[in-house]
């Protein structure tokens, strides 16, 4: 069990909850810190989310706790994955055959389809798998940034306190135009 305490460690958050931290006094002396251990929210680090996402995707999703995105992060990237090798079987399989019309071998399709026709099928299909590699890179990146973005949000206040009203623009409407205006109070 202790072999596995360092890693599972450093996929939790990276320490423990129980350690508390040194401060030295002006003597020099290290003192143990009496304050009560940090929250989750207080020892977040936004950039760790970054690198957790980036190293295994939707690791940065579970370690800002938002753990109902990784199996969409993880999702999208099948999918593209999917895409990806369904496209390139096609790509290589009308590849393959027009590359037999242009050299007089007998083809798959036995002759159904002219050497145009099989070159412009297997182009789309290269086309196709080009930008699925091109939609797993932008899944991958925005994985990133939704970890990273969502690492800063981890610490704002959604308390009941906020308030949006929205009526008439009294100022808009004594001068004969009319208006319409939004109050945000945050208490």
């Amino acid at each position: 069990m202790a072999r596995w305490t360092f890693p599972l460690l450093l996929l939790a958050g990276g320490t423990p909850v129980g350690v508390a931290g040194q401060a030295t006094s002006m003597g020099g002396t290290a003192q143990a810190d009496t304050s009560a251990p940090l929250n989750w929210r207080a020892r977040h680090q936004p950039g760790r989310a970054a690198i957790y996402s980036a190293i295994l995707p939707g690791a940065g999703q579970v370690y800002n706790r938002k753990y109902w995105k990784a199996p969409i992060v993880l999702g999208g990237l099948a999918t593209c994955y999917w895409f990806i090798q369904d496209n390139n079987k096609e790509f290589q399989r009308y590849k393959t055959a027009y590359l037999d019309v242009v050299n007089g071998r007998a083809d798959e399709f036995e002759g159904r389809y002219t050497a145009a026709q099989l070159r412009s099928v297997a182009d789309t299909y290269q086309r196709w798998r080009d930008l699925s590699y091109v939609a797993a890179g932008l899944v991958y990146g925005l994985n990133i940034i939704d970890a990273t973005v969502d690492g800063y949000f981890v610490r704002f206040d959604v308390g009941e306190d906020l308030t949006l009203r929205a009526g008439p623009s009294i100022g808009l409407m004594a001068q004969g135009a009319a208006g319409f205006s939004f109050s945000v109070q945050l208490h």
